[in-house]
């Protein structure tokens, strides 16, 4: 079945204007309260609503002694009346109040009342149909719904243009309340009334929602306050998501009233005299789940017991409750057949393709593509500078920039997972810088035998593939995922600082420099003794072989030291403070970004232009800082990128031969390293994967870890046959990639924070990227403006953003913090926090073991230190409970035995569906009848 409406609650009140009566907007719900503040000019901030628990009292004997109608068909507030058990001596008075206009929140009323549909538009007359009661009451429904349809064209228009809407779901209905007194009523009059078919009442509501429910209360004077509470009240169980559920199901009065009961289980009361009602509660950054209040109530009914009966028959309670089992999906099932994985793969993605291209047709994409691109050119030459210095050039920044955008577009218009972005790593920079001083030692040429080892790699990838290889991968449980991830994010942030503490070297700070003594700094071009410079003057005379006539005082510092000069002076070892406006430019960007990434949850400005500039946030900061940058006018270092499109060494092409450089035997030996490289490329990119197909991150559209293999391995052959480095996936600009991506509601109530909807998923961004990777060297005359400080500023964001939300980063700081200022983390009710915190110490030491391992030789056998750890985890089990380790990790899949548990947990579900005899999509009905036997069981009739 359809799930249950949200539900947009008005209440209005009667208010006199003189000798007129008029229903005013005194509050609205959507999920929280807003009260229409004092004069009628502005609504209060959204807050949670307190109630009092005499009116939650009250609302309950209303609904025990009023009229209850359910399913009523029509379209107009007269039939409450007819079908209400009044006597005629007071329906003409009830319906005179009932029918008066409605004036919403601002001053000006700006809808006509129900009474004005009434009026003849011919000839001006001004009869009203409510000055003769009986009159409106003759009229059939069916005119009045016209009146309402043709005549209510104003009003709907206004409604319209109420910017309010954009906070309601589309699919959203009203459910309206109207408290008031009148003088002619010597006992109140209640009616709760529920339409068959939510229906549009005019300008009932301020905003253009059909109505579904009508809540009614008049009574005597002298009570209104107390009308007023029991309004709030009923219009507060009406956002209820378990309660509406009950409204929406209700048979009888009786069950509403059960649901009331339920309610008032579970309201919390808070003391009088301890806190001041005055205060507005604000609403919580996460709203908890229906669902767990569903699963109290059932559990509840099926033991037949009250809350707090000897024998704990209540709701199950947190703390009885497991966290998820750890599950991958069933893209890592075991299929046995030959490139079964890749076929279910393939046949899987295949129906997306074509949305894969459209969807990303977005403004956020524009901002995703520019970020990334930032990311990726200076990752591109930063590695491609490495590379030549360790291939002596025969990879350089060339090479990685057309490798870069070869293998990325590649990958992004046919790979698996298209979020994922390919890069170089640090492991096979070091492979590489191996393989080269290896091949020079023993007379082997360095780019045939890399091409058959790239060969081998991509052969043992296809049978990776085939044999569906990436199942193992469900082993890997957090401990291993966040273990890599965090290392991955360490060795970003550590870059960035090494790269910005080298600028201080490299430009040091004047310390020594006294303003007053301005005049004795000077520095002077010494002519060398001519004994002990022979040498120089020799080439100078070579260079300017006739006339030659040097004057010693006019030389750069440069050319003072090239022809043998000396510098003498104060002021000769003077360097701008470029260091010092590197750390400016490098830490202003990294700081400025983060503050406009949270920019979406300020108080300032409208929705649109918060979120607009949260995800250009990085975009914003690189161009004020370039500008500054160039306002300033310091020739802080910028960025280099190749200008002619041909290899970074001279004397090589773009494609290499596989034979005639080397022996036979070097064609077959290069299988051994080339399992290292495979084992290497196997992990980086499947754990990799893991990461961004989180179910944290909501993607819907699936996942490919057998198709991403198989491309990386093809790109693996291209590449070796190319003379281009080796890609797999990047985990922190992978994870950059998602967080600039992700989606989050637009209509969120009033006070709610957005909901996280998933994450855009789409190719065309990463396309984009390599393909304007691949054209930077057109670009070079626009990026030289750019400082590298800058992109160490990105490049530190990114290593510092992937590490929120991992539960690891968490743990560390909970380490330095007293217990009464830890947050209240789910793993810290269940488990001791001496074993957490021993947890943590244990994932340390393996980071810190992975992180010197890293920075030696030894960092080639990266991918068995991974491995490495997948045992360290296994080992854990003996060491902590199953229970503790599915808090703060995850258990790790059983065989036989999880199947038969599984079994047996199925069986008891058919049982139970069978012998209930419901159906379980109608879970509603299900917790109708279930409050009702409570109702009954507690005696409560």
């Amino acid at each position: 079945t359809m799930p249950t409406p949200t539900l947009f609650t008005e209440m209005d009140t009667l208010q006199h204007e003189g000798d007129e009566l008029e229903w005013r907007e005194s509050a609205r719900w959507v999920k929280f309260e807003e009260k229409v503040e004092e004069g009628g000019e502005r609504w209060s901030k959204p807050h949670v609503s307190t109630l009092s628990l005499h009116s939650l009292f009250e609302l309950r004997t209303c609904l025990q002694t009023g009229t209850v109608l359910l399913d009523l068909e029509g379209y107009s507030l007269p039939q409450i009346v007819e079908e209400g058990l009044i006597g005629p001596e007071l329906k003409d008075k009830i319906s005179f109040v009932l029918l008066r206009k409605h004036r919403h929140q601002t001053k000006k009323p700006i809808h006509r009342s129900f009474a004005d549909l009434g009026k003849s538009g011919s000839g001006g007359s001004e009869c009203s149909i409510f000055k003769t009661v009986p009159v409106s009451l003759s009229i059939p429904t069916h005119i009045v719904h016209n009146r309402l349809k043709n005549e209510g064209i104003h009003e709907h228009t206004d409604q319209m243009k109420n910017k309010f809407m954009k906070k309601i779901p589309r699919d959203a209905e009203a459910s309206n309340v109207l408290v008031g007194e009148v003088d002619f009523l010597e006992k109140p009059f209640v009616s709760f009334v529920r339409l068959s078919q939510a229906t549009t009442l005019g300008g009932l509501t301020e905003v253009p929602v059909p109505t579904r429910f009508l809540f009614v209360l008049l009574g005597p004077p002298g009570k209104a306050k107390s009308y007023n509470e029991i309004g709030r009240a009923i219009a507060t169980l009406m956002v209820d998501d378990l309660f509406s559920d009950v409204a929406y199901k209700a048979r009888d009065r009786e069950d509403l009233i059960a649901g009331i009961d339920e309610f008032l289980d579970e309201v919390i009361v808070l003391p009088p005299g301890e806190w001041d009602p005055k205060i507005r509660i604000e609403p919580p950054k996460k709203i908890p789940s229906a669902d767990k209040r569903r699963k109290s109530v059932f559990s509840l009914n099926e033991l037949g017991q009250m809350n707090g009966t000897a024998g704990g028959g209540g709701p199950v309670s947190d703390e009885e409750v497991m966290p998820a089992p750890h599950e991958l999906g069933e893209e890592l099932a075991y299929t046995g057949r030959f490139c079964g994985g890749l076929i279910l793969d393939i046949k899987r993605k295949f129906p997306w393709y074509l949305s894969d291209f459209y969807e990303g047709f977005h403004i956020q994409s524009i901002s995703a593509v520019l970020f990334i691109y930032l990311g990726c050119i200076t990752n591109a030459i930063t590695f491609g500078g490495l590379l030549g210095d360790a291939t002596d050039n025969y990879q350089g920044v060339m090479e990685s920039f057309l490798g870069t955008a070869l293998a990325g577009t590649v990958f992004c218009l046919f790979g698996g997972q298209p979020l994922i972005i390919l890069s170089s790593t640090g492991p096979i920079l070091i492979f590489e810088k191996l393989l080269y001083e290896f091949s020079k030692n023993n007379g082997i040429d360095y780019m045939e035998l890399r091409l058959w080892i790239g060969m081998h790699s991509c052969i043992q990838c296809f049978f990776l593939v085939a044999t569906d290889a990436s199942y193992i991968i469900k082993y890997m449980t957090r401990f291993t995922e966040e273990g890599f991830s965090s290392l991955i994010s360490f060795i970003f942030i550590s870059d960035a600082i090494k790269k910005m503490v080298g600028a201080f070297k490299y430009y040091p700070i004047n310390i020594d420099f006294k303003p007053d003594y301005v005049t004795a700094y000077k520095c002077e071009c010494l002519a060398p003794d001519p004994s002990k410079s022979i040498l120089a003057l020799v080439s100078i005379r070579n260079d300017q072989p006739t006339n030659f006539t040097l004057d010693w005082t006019q030389l750069s510092k440069k050319e003072c030291v090239k022809y043998g000069g000396s510098l003498v002076g104060k002021s000769c070892k003077y360097v701008p403070d470029l260091a010092l406006m590197s750390f400016i430019l490098f830490f202003g960007t990294y700081t400025m970004t983060v503050t406009l990434k949270k920019f979406k949850f300020s108080r300032y400005f409208p929705t649109k232009l918060r979120k607009l500039i949260s995800d250009f946030s990085i975009f914003m900061s690189i161009m004020t800082f370039v500008g500054l940058d160039m306002l300033i006018g310091l020739q802080t270092p910028k960025l280099i990128v190749p200008t002619d499109f041909k290899p970074t060494r001279a004397g090589r092409g773009w494609f290499v031969m596989p034979f005639g450089k080397n022996p036979w035997w070097v064609y077959l030996a290069s299988s051994v390293p080339a399992l290292l490289v495979t084992i290497l490329i196997f992990m980086d990119q499947q754990i990799s994967a893991v990461i961004v197909n989180r179910k944290e991150n909501k993607l819907k559209k699936g996942c490919g870890y057998h198709l991403d293999l198989l491309w990386v391995g093809v790109l693996m052959a291209v590449c070796s046959f190319m003379g281009l480095p080796w890609y797999v996936a990047a985990t922190v600009i992978s994870i950059a990639h998602i967080d600039s991506l992700k989606m989050e509601s637009e209509s969120s109530a009033p006070g709610e924070q957005p909901q996280f909807l998933g994450v855009r998923e789409q190719r065309l961004t990463g396309i984009l990227v390599f393909v304007l990777t691949g054209v930077s060297i057109f670009l070079a005359p626009i990026l030289q403006f750019i400082p590298m400080p800058v992109l160490y500023g990105v490049f530190l964001y990114m290593g510092v953003a992937s590490l929120s939300g991992i539960q690891f980063w968490d743990r560390i700081k909970l380490i330095m913090m007293p217990a009464k200022h830890q947050p209240d983390f789910s793993y810290l009710r269940h488990v001791p926090l001496r074993r957490i915190h021993l947890f943590t110490l244990l994932q340390i030491v393996c980071l810190a073991v992975l992180w010197i391992l890293k920075s030696t030789f030894l960092a080639i056998i990266f991918p068995v230190m991974i491995l490495g750890l997948m045992v360290v985890r296994k080992m854990l089990d003996m060491v902590f409970s199953q229970h503790d380790l599915a808090w703060v990790d995850d258990i790790l899949p059983g065989k036989e035995k999880k199947k038969k548990v599984d079994e047996k947990k199925n069986t008891k579900k058919d049982k139970k569906k069978g012998k209930g005899g419901e159906d379980r999509e109608d879970v509603s009905v299900l917790v109708v009848r279930l409050l009702k036997e409570r109702h009954r069981l507690l005696g409560l009739k």
